[in-house]
């Protein structure tokens, strides 16, 4: 009789222990989709509209840098942007560093 009574808990706490398996699974996969969809989604978004930008700039268009310089782009090279600063003043920057000056775009396009 008592090893009747000592398997039965000892099969509940398979099951128990089966169930606290499937809920942690669950839980880590609901943790995932939840930081998916607020954290990595939104920044890749934003990653594709920052190099579109940046692909769409041309000679004349106003820029600040990474280092918060502005300047006027004079040329554009594979990799880079020259920058001019100043009269007569030039800099050569890298692409991943520059982005369109906020007080150039209108009041529509800010959203």
């Amino acid at each position: 009789m008592l090893d009747l009574i000592f398997l039965q808990a000892a099969t509940a706490a398979d099951g128990q222990a089966q169930g606290n398996q499937w809920s942690f699974w669950i839980m880590m996969i609901l943790i995932f989709v939840v930081f998916y969809f607020f954290m990595i989604r939104p920044q890749t978004k934003r990653q594709k509209e920052l190099q579109k930008q940046r692909e769409s700039m041309k000679k004349g268009d106003k820029v600040v840098t990474a280092g918060g310089i502005y300047g006027e782009i004079k040329e554009v090279q594979d990799a880079a942007f020259i920058i001019t600063i100043a009269k007569d003043v030039t800099i050569k920057v890298s692409k991943e560093s520059v982005f369109a000056d906020a007080s150039d775009i209108p009041a529509e396009e800010k959203k």
